[in-house]
């Protein structure tokens, strides 16, 4: 069957738009904080990263969840109405950095060309697309916004194939959406302490 979850939040992070930036877009640094995720690693292709997840069943036997994730690193950039841009255009290096008010960091599936599913061995794969925009809040404060969904196709128990299908979908994207949801404030507020320590 196929699994959704979603989670948001906001978080104020006591450093300028620079460090925090720089800050989540190492993903082995800030997976590192998830209580589900065991570990991120890099793989032979560039700018590819695969996460290992470790959850648990409905009957609390362990099972794996591999994403294989593609970031993309982005600058937002608020020109004056005034400005004389044309889109085919490059705007100069000293033009961006006078205009950028954010930036934005996405997380998206990359797609292998080999199966990653091996439900003998409970090992899943799952999909991962997320945002995190960055917003100068004051001097030194950054505003962090935190959009992510999740799905994963996994086997299910013939035992809960008694229940209609509609039913189970429907408890189980509630349920993992809820623990996404606990799992991102805990690891947000674990970044924020970390976060406190080395950029007093």
């Amino acid at each position: 069957m196929e699994a959704h979850g979603h989670t948001k939040g906001e978080y104020l992070f006591h450093a300028d738009l620079e460090k925090t930036s720089t800050y989540l877009a190492d993903q082995k640094k800030v997976m590192a904080f998830n209580p589900f995720c065991e570990h991120v690693e890099a793989t032979d292709i560039e700018n590819i990263y695969k996460w290992h997840f470790q959850v648990t069943d409905p009957r609390d036997n362990p099972f794996q969840v591999i994403f294989y994730v593609q970031q993309h690193d982005e600058l937002l950039v608020s020109l004056p109405d005034d400005y004389p841009y044309e889109s085919e255009i490059s705007l100069p290096d000293e033009i961006v950095q006078k205009y950028t008010t954010g930036k934005k960091i996405r997380w998206e599936p990359y797609k292998m060309t080999y199966n990653v599913n091996d439900p003998d061995n409970y090992i899943f794969e799952g999909k991962v697309n997320a945002e995190m925009t960055l917003f100068e809040h004051h001097e030194n404060q950054t505003t962090v916004n935190f959009l992510m969904d999740v799905d994963i196709t996994f086997e299910l128990y013939p035992i809960f194939r008694i229940f209609p299908e509609k039913i189970i979908t429907t408890m189980t994207n509630a349920g993992m959406s809820m623990i996404m949801q606990i799992s991102a404030n805990q690891m947000f507020q674990s970044i924020l302490s970390d976060f406190r320590s080395i950029h007093r």
